[in-house]
């Protein structure tokens, strides 16, 4: 199963049919002070990049909310420096990738994309917020420090982590660490149904990598 079949079971159908409430961007700030915990408590560095996944739909009125993203970004990307790229994966869903080595900038980002979503009236078009985390210390199968994601599902409201081990196997006892020590600081996902792994998909790399 494919990146895009994991979003389409754990952040679509099912999650809008279980959905707690509807798309509220302040959440992510959540993060803004666990990226700190990451890293004191268990050794984890943002890899520097984040992304905000969306499903699009064919009206005017959508490609001009997704127009003033690019340009509220573009704004922003004078001021912080966070880069930004808008890329559409086929399956019908999209991405705004974001990189910058400041993790306060790649969260204020994402919360404004986010937010002019919700203002131009497609908050249910929003699926998920993916934030990159790697230790140094640790490598993975393939020589790469060891990788972990927290993942926000806007339809559940809740944040959830997911640490590949190499081909798709995860590393559970780092997501039960990760759950342990940011569980209060992040509201953390309680049904661990919807803890659903984002593999990549056939060309074997994320959208945001």
């Amino acid at each position: 199963m494919g990146v895009l079949d994991g979003l389409r079971a754990a952040l679509g159908l099912k999650a809008e049919a279980d959905a707690r409430r509807e798309a509220d961007p302040e959440d992510l700030f959540g993060m803004s002070t666990a990226y700190m915990t990451m890293h004191a408590d268990l050794g984890y560095e943002s890899v520097g990049e984040a992304a905000l996944c969306f499903s699009g739909v064919d009206a005017s009125s959508f490609h001009d909310a997704v127009d003033e993203v690019e340009a509220i970004l573009a704004a922003g990307q004078e001021e912080t420096g966070t880069a930004f790229d808008v890329t559409a994966d086929g399956h019908g869903y999209e991405w705004v990738v974001l990189a910058d080595d400041d993790t306060e900038d790649l969260v204020t980002s994402m919360h404004f994309a986010a937010d002019t979503f919700v203002e131009q009236g497609y908050g249910s078009r929003l699926l998920a917020a993916v934030f990159g985390y790697e230790r140094p210390d640790r490598r993975a199968d393939d020589g790469r420090p060891q990788r972990a994601y927290w993942i926000y599902s806007f339809r559940r409201g809740s944040f959830y982590p997911f640490a590949p081990a190499g081909g798709r196997d995860r590393n559970n006892s780092a997501e039960f660490k990760l759950e342990s020590v940011l569980d209060g600081e992040l509201d953390v996902e309680a049904d661990k149904e919807y803890w659903y792994p984002l593999w990549p998909s056939e060309d074997g790399r994320h959208p945001w990598e």
